[in-house]
């Protein structure tokens, strides 16, 4: 039996996924996997039991993976889950900030006791004129599983769009419209496009990328959209950029006061994913992904573990190790199993960084002898028996 505990409220549509070997605990301590959402775990104790945290989104900045990495325990996110959600709040931002819709709403609710509205508007709706989106130039930077859609449905729109990823996979290239120009040189995005919307993941080397050198390079009418992560733009910059008229627009989900209090900025409140079904789709992707490492040891969409899958096991039973990317560790597994005469019909050992994950499929069962030993090893930091 597995227990697993929720620190935020996950949907039912995911939790209907687990079996009766799982049942639902208050207390973390007792938790062999954790279902989290937006809740900040860095301050957390993390307990010896726990194996695996699946977070029903994209973003992990609100747990700790390098201490989960020291402890054993594998993180996953959803990528994709909430991909749709994303891409129509942002075709929302780029019709926001093409035409004062917002302006125009106000307006209508501030005269809504006047009896000639229906005339005063006819005299009043120049002042919120704007302009369409066909024939204008997108820059999508990042094709990830957002950035792809967001492409794809823009270019459907008539828009010209260019699209940067120097680390774009095979799979999300065959995904890409054909009509979507791929860009080498992100400058050029910054140079030429009348909108501009990232997709990228928070690191240390995209953090505030689209700063002051970007936006001196921008056209005085674009639009900047941040629909991803708040710090991957300067806010100081920005600030600045939006007081001196220096860019039109900036579309942020990310609700900072700095830019909220711009006239210029165009802020909701963190909606990205706020659909039913983005939240019924990472609820549903994390459960499977938990499931499919407990029972299985099969790791898809770690974050800090490398992927890896030997489908169901058919032996006796299944080891898995998480150990140190440090040399002779192979060897020593091996030589632990055979010295106590356990076969070993399959495995597999794969590296991630600092880090890697072996399975071994046993055709004799292995007795807590040689499990410990493997836990003794030097470099070993989790060890899981599956029958």
């Amino acid at each position: 039996m597995f227990q697993y505990h929720c620190l935020n409220p996950i949907a039912e549509v995911g939790l209907k996924k687990f079996d009766g070997n799982y049942a639902q605990t208050d207390n973390m301590a007792d938790a062999d996997a954790v279902l989290v959402r937006s809740a900040v775990m860095h301050d957390m104790e993390l307990p010896e039991k726990l194996c695996v945290i699946g977070r029903a989104g994209a973003g992990v900045n609100n747990i700790p993976l390098e201490k989960c990495s020291e402890k054993g325990i594998a993180v996953f996110n959803t990528p994709g889950a909430n991909a749709n959600g994303v891409k129509e709040l942002v075709l929302a931002g780029l019709l926001l900030a093409s035409r004062d819709i917002i302006g125009g709403i106000r307006w209508v609710q501030s005269e809504r006791q006047n009896e000639d509205l229906e005339q005063l508007a006819e005299k009043q709706k120049k002042q919120f004129a704007g302009n369409e989106i066909k024939g204008k130039k997108l820059g999508v930077i990042g094709l990830g599983a957002i950035g792809i859609l967001v492409a794809n449905a823009a270019s459907a729109l008539g828009m010209e769009v260019y699209g940067y990823d120097p680390y774009i996979s095979v799979n999300a290239a065959w995904k890409l419209s054909r009509d979507v120009k791929h860009i080498m040189d992100v400058n050029d995005i910054y140079k030429e496009c009348d909108y501009i919307t990232i997709h990228v993941p928070l690191t240390d080397e995209t953090r505030g990328m689209i700063g002051s050198e970007a936006i001196a390079q921008m056209k005085p009418d674009a639009v900047v959209l941040n629909f991803a992560r708040g710090p991957l733009v300067d806010q100081k910059a920005m600030v600045e950029a939006l007081r001196t008229n220096r860019i039109r627009h900036y579309v942020s989900d990310f609700p900072i006061p700095e830019i909220v209090n711009q006239r210029k900025a165009i802020v909701v409140p963190h909606l990205g994913a706020s659909t039913k079904e983005s939240e019924d789709n990472c609820a549903a992707m994390a459960v499977d992904e938990i499931r499919d490492y407990l029972e299985n040891g099969n790791i898809h969409n770690s974050v800090n573990y490398p992927n890896c899958d030997m489908g169901v096991c058919q032996t006796a039973m299944r080891v898995t190790i998480i150990h140190r990317n440090i040399h002779n560790m192979l060897t020593q597994f091996t030589a632990a199993f055979g010295e106590l005469g356990i076969n070993i019909g399959r495995m597999s050992n794969v590296t991630r960084g600092e880090y890697g994950y072996a399975m071994m499929d046993l055709e004799n069962t292995a007795d807590d002898r040689a499990i410990e030993k493997i836990r003794r090893i030097d470099g070993v930091l989790k060890v899981r028996v599956i029958r």
